[in-house]
């Protein structure tokens, strides 16, 4: 039963992650827009994404809980991988808290902004991948 956890886990990880990289893209584009059927095309695409991946994001952190406190998975680097998971999830609502702001046309920030804000799943991503392979601690 571990091990479809496990894949499962994997598998919505990679989902998760595929939205969290595509949203601050469409944000890129939103922020660049000026024409007003382009800019509503972005606001349901944002929608429809974040609200895609909000689930998909709750099936990976109870699937990875359950390895770490059903299954007996972990260590001290188990301890740092759950930090950086919890400071993904405040990056996933604070995209959401985007989603909003873009669909009231608030947005307050431009597209270099979002080309850097696009950069943080990657390395929040290196970083835990890095613990899980070597488990340094």
């Amino acid at each position: 039963m571990y091990l479809w956890i496990k894949a499962f886990h994997i598998i919505m990880v990679v989902s998760w992650f595929a939205g969290l990289f595509y949203l601050p893209r469409i944000f890129v584009n939103h922020a660049m827009a000026t024409e007003p059927a382009v800019i509503s095309r972005l606001k349901l695409m944002e929608g429809k994404l974040y609200r895609f991946v909000t689930p998909i994001a709750w099936l990976a952190i109870a699937s990875g809980l359950w390895m770490w406190l059903g299954a007996g998975v972990g260590g001290a680097w188990m301890h740092a991988k759950f930090i950086l998971i919890v400071l993904l999830y405040a990056y996933h609502h604070y995209c959401g808290m985007l989603v909003k702001r873009f669909a009231a046309d608030k947005n307050a920030r431009d597209h270099v902004f979002y080309r850097f804000f696009n950069e943080i799943p990657v390395i929040i991503l290196t970083v835990v991948v890095i613990l899980v392979t070597v488990k340094p601690f």
